[in-house]
């Protein structure tokens, strides 16, 4: 089991080109990706901030809702710049998505949050420093057991079908 998921550890992390995922598939990644971060944030900021944790729980959605709209986009977009580049999904690729992609997140979150906890703008730009110190293990950490588990998925599929052609052959 160890061997097979270094194995496995090993062609992720090799990878050149970009796996094809279909919109669907991008909709589950960031649906699991967000519902996750949800569970873990809604609460902790409630208990950090000391605000109730349906007033907390809310900004967590809207920021989740537009994380996740980000995140479908930019991962279809670092997907094709991959394609075009060929570069290896390796640690440095995955630190550059990770910090690409909460770049982009500071622009409009920063703001909402200003607006919805009637903040100024550079306590909520520190309040976004802390969830960023948060997100960027927890993305690059996503994305790539995301990776792994994906390969090995598909590796498993192929392994079946190829069964079943030699059993019926």
């Amino acid at each position: 089991m160890i061997i097979a998921l270094v194995a496995t550890y090993h062609e992720v992390r090799s990878m050149t080109q970009p796996l094809p995922r279909s919109q669907r598939e991008r909709i589950g990644h960031a649906l699991a990706f967000e519902t996750i971060a949800v569970l873990i944030c809604a609460p902790a900021m409630a208990w950090f901030m000391d605000k109730p944790l349906v007033h907390l729980g809310a900004l967590t959605l809207m920021f989740s809702t537009v994380a996740m709209l980000w995140n479908m986009l930019f991962n279809y977009l670092f997907d094709r710049a991959q394609g075009r580049l060929g570069f290896e999904r390796g640690l440095w690729a995955r630190v550059s998505h990770a910090l690409l992609f909460e770049a982009g997140l500071i622009l409009v979150l920063v703001p909402l949050a200003a607006w919805w906890l009637s903040i100024g703008l550079l306590e909520a730009l520190l309040l976004d420093i802390v969830l960023i110190l948060f997100f960027l293990p927890y993305t690059l950490a996503f994305n790539w057991i995301y990776d792994v588990l994906r390969a090995r998925w598909l590796a498993r599929r192929e392994a079946q079908v190829d069964d079943a052609v030699c059993r019926g052959a």
